[in-house]
């Protein structure tokens, strides 16, 4: 996600640390380098104004810091600037003091709604919460019937009826009192643009149910418009926060960079594919980190926590520690990677990536043709691929729908990767021990300024 403004500030950033010193007329080049980068993502020019000032401030001003270079003091402003600019910290949800606690999910038609809906019921639930959705979109065709089969997927209830949607959020409300769920979340209609018909429905949903936080769901491939519209929005419902969909489609970030300052609303999340699992707490300095290039591994490590299967994990590092990591485990493994979303997302995660590797168009189709490969082998094959001869290899060829040359590929680089994991410390990397994860983050936020993130405080009505 927001490679093209990834890509700008990167080559930026790579001709300032390329510099000695730093004078008032270097430090201005760089800032009108970034004030166009910016613009071209599509940011808001008042946005743009503004952090370009306050980077200006701080880095001509006595604010330099001797243990730095000049270059790294910039990096260091832009960094810190950019995360403020994007929100500062994350939301951190307060739960009410008597349950239910109500979510209220409001937005345009298509914006990704009823998904963001499971989702949240989703990452309810991994917070050990009991969630249920109240499907009161009745204005679009299969909408509940959609929520139904998410929720299904995400082992959450859906409630709904076919009478009105009032009558559906109040249901909802008393349906999850009754069935003692402490969290509720309202999935209401959207239209294709805002209009006094759509305005005055939400606002008699969230009259009746009385919500928590009224969360803002918007496409992030929309740009400027979708600030618009959520502040056409917050005007009517008093927003808590943004959820941004489509974010991984979103190469340009215009929106995630405007919406706190122009709206005056935190994003809360974002969803960075179509899967419910492919939805996160929105951590302003972790994409302020990723939009400069330097990757995101505290992000990583959670995503690796969340979906990642401990046994197998450790069944890996006990194979490989023997010496007997097998295709076996490499397609257990790589079952697991999947689950963590695509490849490319994951990549770009990474510090230190090359761009031509980050960009590259890793396609699922490569992953289900490795499978194919691996699943066309015989046990014995898979257990010892050293008895793969050239008859052998053609056969498997034929059986996978390949050529080969990618079966030739795929032992080379498999054997490679044995080489490779052998010699790095894997029950720390897979989690072994559970030790490994925690000392990663542990080492991961101390290497930001400042230290651990706090979030920031939230009410309870």
């Amino acid at each position: 996600m927001f490679e093209t403004l990834t890509d700008r500030f990167e080559g930026i950033l790579t001709r300032l640390r390329s510099r000695g010193r730093l004078g008032d007329a270097e430090v201005a080049e760089v800032l009108r380098e970034i004030r166009v980068a910016l613009l071209e993502a599509d940011v808001n020019v008042a946005v743009v104004r503004d952090l370009i000032e306050r980077i200006r401030v701080r880095c001509t001003g006595a604010e330099l810091s001797k243990s730095l270079t000049p270059a790294q003091q910039v990096i260091k402003v832009v960094n810190e600037e950019l995360t403020e600019t994007l929100g500062g910290e994350p939301l951190k949800i307060t739960y009410a003091s008597r349950p239910p606690t109500v979510v209220l999910l409001a937005g345009l038609q298509g914006s990704g709604k009823t998904t963001a809906a499971a989702s949240l019921g989703r990452y309810f639930r991994q917070q050990g919460r009991n969630p249920l959705l109240v499907g009161a979109d009745l204005q679009r065709p299969a909408a509940v019937e959609q929520l139904r089969v998410l929720g299904l997927g995400v082992g959450v209830t859906v409630y709904s009826e076919p009478t009105d949607p009032v009558t559906v959020a109040a249901g909802g409300l008393e349906e999850a009192r009754r069935l003692g769920r402490d969290v509720v979340i309202v999935d209401t209609a959207g239209r294709l643009a805002i209009d006094e018909e759509l305005m005055e429905e939400v606002r008699r949903v969230s009259q009746v149910v009385e919500p928590h936080y009224t969360f803002f769901v918007v496409d992030a491939m929309m740009g400027q418009d979708s600030v618009a519209t959520a502040e056409a929005f917050n005007e009517t419902l008093a927003l808590d926060g943004v959820i941004l969909t489509k974010v991984d489609g979103d190469a340009r970030g215009g929106a995630a960079l405007s919406v706190k300052q122009v709206v005056g609303k935190p994003i809360a999340f974002v969803s960075t594919g179509e899967r419910p699992a492919d939805f996160e707490v929105f951590h302003p300095d972790r994409l302020a980190s990723r939009i400069l290039g330097m990757g995101d591994v505290l992000s990583l490590i959670e995503k690796a926590e969340r979906e990642y299967d401990q046994q197998v994990a450790e069944k890996a590092v006990e194979r490989l520690q023997s010496g007997r990591f097998t295709f076996d485990d490499f397609l257990e493994q790589l079952q697991q990677l999947k689950k963590m979303g695509p490849l490319s997302g994951l990549l770009g995660m990474l510090p230190g990536v090359p761009k031509e590797v980050k960009n590259a168009k890793i396609d699922d189709k490569d992953v289900s043709r490795v499978e194919a490969i691996v699943h066309s082998m015989t046990p014995a094959e898979r257990d010892d691929p050293g008895i793969l001869d050239g008859s052998r290899r053609l056969r498997i060829a034929n059986g996978s729908g390949t050529t080969t040359t990618e079966v030739n590929n795929l032992l080379r680089q498999f054997k490679e990767m044995q080489k490779m994991m052998r010699s790095l410390p894997m029950g720390k990397m897979l989690g072994g021990g559970g030790g490994g994860s925690a000392r990663a983050k542990k080492n991961g936020r101390k290497a930001k300024k400042g230290g651990r993130v706090t979030p920031s405080s939230r009410h309870t009505r």
